[in-house]
């Protein structure tokens, strides 16, 4: 009895010191971790909606139950809900390697220009995409890929070349969607890893210039090898979107064209489809709940697959 007296008086200690050496910054977090309850983790609980079948009468908590009835509209449309599914992860994992690669090649670019007039004007340029919506973006996108009289068509005509139609064939926008998301994300991605590049210690690159290295090597062996931990870890937190989708930008950019369904219906223009013809939210929310548990599950399993090269890798 005694030492279990003494335990407890020990984690009272710890807790008392605890809250005695850090009790300042817990005291400083506390709006935050308020806010992130309120608005967080308390909101939450209307996830159990998916599980319900819903009416305005008895509202969320007094609907009965179903179970995993809602889920069933997606799992028991095989062939369909397959395909969104494949069409979703392909699309985001071109996004991600393709758009990390322009955006770290873009960082690199901005760190090797060294008048800042030129600078300013090249950032400015590549980060106006960002800010453009995807309606305007399908503006675009149509002038240069229309049939008749867009910007391909009419070089491949002014060469005697046969047009290609590219909102009747599928194949092409497994590559057209990636080039778009790249011309639009990738301008305001490179900030971030150029900011993580002015941080770097400019002494390496001092000794590599004094050893006569060239701009490739110092870039090879000095800033990719110092940018890698910020790579993987905007990576990880890019994982947990696998199976999520851009409504917006589909609808913009393909205006949900049956014909190019093939290669463009990902999960949420799917149940976008589905839940406007049933008219039932709780089927959507049903589906949004399953693509974050298996967007958390491939993150932890990232972060573990992290840890196992660098424990410094790791985001948890």
């Amino acid at each position: 009895m005694e030492t279990i007296k003494v335990k407890r008086n020990t984690k009272k200690n710890s807790l008392y010191s605890h809250l005695k050496k850090y009790g300042a910054l817990w005291l400083l977090a506390l709006p935050a971790i308020i806010l992130i309850v309120m608005f967080s983790y308390i909101p939450m609980s209307g996830l159990v909606i998916v599980f319900k079948k819903y009416n305005f009468k008895d509202g969320i908590f007094g609907s009965p139950w179903v179970g995993l009835e809602n889920f069933k509209f997606f799992f028991f449309n095989f062939e369909t809900a397959w395909r969104a599914t494949k069409n979703t992860i392909i699309l985001n994992v071109l996004y991600t390697v393709f758009g990390t690669t322009a955006a770290v090649a873009l960082a690199i670019m901005f760190n090797e220009i060294k008048n800042k007039k030129v600078l300013k004007v090249t950032q400015s340029l590549s980060i106006i995409p960002y800010f453009l919506s995807w309606v305007i973006a399908g503006g675009i996108l149509s002038a240069i890929l229309d049939y008749d009289g867009g910007t391909i068509n009419s070089v491949l005509t002014f060469f005697g070349m046969e047009k290609i139609d590219f909102y009747n064939e599928p194949a092409y926008w497994r590559v057209i969607l990636p080039i778009a998301n790249i011309w639009k994300g990738a301008g305001y991605s490179a900030i971030i890893y150029f900011a993580t590049i002015t941080g770097f210690d400019t002494s390496y690159y001092e000794s590599a210039e004094v050893d006569g290295a060239t701009m490739w090597q110092k870039i090879r062996f000095i800033t990719i090898p110092l940018l890698k931990p910020t790579v993987i870890i905007l990576f990880l937190l890019s994982v947990g979107k696998m199976l999520s989708g851009d409504l917006t930008m589909l609808m913009s950019l393909t205006n949900l064209s049956p014909t190019l369904m093939k290669t463009t219906d990902i999960i949420d223009t799917f149940v976008y489809r589905s839940v406007m013809g049933m008219g039932d939210f709780t089927m959507g929310s049903a589906i949004g709940l399953y693509q974050s548990v298996f967007g958390f599950i491939l993150v932890v399993f990232s972060n573990w697959i992290a840890g196992k090269f660098d424990k410094d890798y790791q985001l948890f």
